[in-house]
């Protein structure tokens, strides 16, 4: 299997993209270490694998607006690895709403340091073990929609300022850890399908671009992930930037 050295970390992955990533990666024979906000719902990721993979998925609860939740998910993780080869940033809180009253003052400040905040702790805490790889890599899920579509989103003005936060942050990390051989590289797509793994429609997917609604498909976003990981060292991609249909 093509990524049987590779220990994955993936935040999110309850669900959606998340789950995915996790189903994937493990198929590809990484070992994956995945969080959701509770266990429980982080070990139905793992459950809902078939096969061997599921040996490969090892589920964490961990809510990412909590710092002391995060250093407990990085130092568990330490106890069962020396060594990160890929941390994958896409756990978000998502908030609904075009109405800045809409939300309150509790929701606003634990969408920001759950997207925000989290991304840059989840990253502070793991670089020791990213630093114990050879192949290191940071992959941060930054947006669901592209920015010109931002204002017709149902989504909260505060999920938009963690999503700006996060992107600032992985701009600026990518930068200053490119020395030390830590590649940093962003995924800013435009509202996408949320086909799953486990199921028919996963290998389904209409992917010939014909149809005028068709979105882009988890499948893309993945094999863009892996393509960037598979990338020689000496090749650094800051970002994908996806065009809506």
């Amino acid at each position: 299997m093509k990524f049987e050295n590779l220990r994955v970390v993936v935040t999110g992955a309850s669900r959606y993209f998340g789950r995915a990533l996790a189903v994937g990666f493990a198929h590809l024979g990484a070992e994956v270490y995945v969080s959701a906000r509770t266990v429980e719902a982080a070990e139905r990721t793992r459950t809902e694998v078939v096969g061997s993979a599921r040996d490969r998925i090892h589920a964490f609860g961990c809510d990412l607006s909590r710092p002391a939740e995060i250093r407990e998910f990085a130092a568990r993780v330490g106890e069962r690895t020396d060594r990160i080869d890929l941390l994958v940033n896409n756990g978000a809180r998502w908030l609904d709403g075009m109405d800045l009253e809409s939300a309150s003052d509790a929701e606003i400040v634990e969408t920001i340091e759950s997207t925000a905040g989290g991304t840059v702790l989840m990253v502070k805490h793991f670089l020791p073990l990213l630093r114990g790889s050879l192949r290191p890599d940071i992959v941060n899920m930054v947006a669901v929609r592209d920015a010109e579509g931002a204002s017709a989103s149902a989504a909260h003005e505060a999920f938009w300022a963690a999503k700006s936060a996060q992107a600032g942050f992985a701009d600026i990390l990518s930068r200053r850890l490119r020395p030390s051989g830590v590649r940093v590289f962003s995924l800013f797509p435009p509202d996408f399908s949320t086909s799953d793994p486990r199921f028919a429609e996963w290998d389904g997917a209409n992917r010939d671009g014909t149809a005028p609604d068709e979105k882009l498909t988890t499948q893309a976003l993945f094999e863009c992930i892996v393509y960037a990981v598979e990338q020689p060292r000496d090749c650094f991609i800051r970002s994908f930037h996806f065009e809506p249909r």
